[in-house]
């Protein structure tokens, strides 16, 4: 199974209106970096064990550890989860920034590090959250 039919399989499994919402978001991200490497992570270890939900993941970065490796990994990531959706916004140098920068114009949304956690699109700022997500691509 190739990465879009599993991104389409993980959204058809979540519940309405969960699937809707996740459906939106990916069509959102898609819009704001067209042709952008697109992931999915099952959440599982090498012996088939959940140890995270499963993730959607839009562009990439590169991560360098301190022993001088690295690793590619997504920009923009997307996951539900059992009290709403988070979306990650990863790569940014600053912890602070999304909390500083988006999370009173949100609405009820939790802000923390690289995520956006919140029970529904209907409960946010689209736009603001839009927003967000552009600049985790630039970023």
């Amino acid at each position: 199974m190739n990465v879009q039919d599993q991104i389409d399989t993980y959204i058809a499994s979540q519940l309405e209106p969960k699937r809707g919402d996740l459906q939106t978001l990916h069509q959102l991200a898609l819009q704001v970096s067209p042709g952008c490497r697109i992931w999915f992570i099952d959440g599982k270890n090498s012996e088939g064990k959940s140890i995270t939900n499963p993730n959607i993941g839009y562009g990439f970065y590169t991560i360098n550890y301190a022993d001088g490796s690295s690793r590619e990994f997504y920009q923009i990531g997307l996951s539900a989860n059992t009290t709403g959706i988070s979306v990650y916004i990863l790569g940014l140098k600053d912890k602070t920034y999304l909390a500083r920068t988006y999370g009173e114009s949100l609405g009820k949304a939790s802000v923390t590090g690289y995520c956006i956690k919140f029970k529904a699109l209907k409960d946010i700022n689209r736009d603001v959250l839009e927003v967000a997500i552009r600049d985790g691509f630039e970023g």
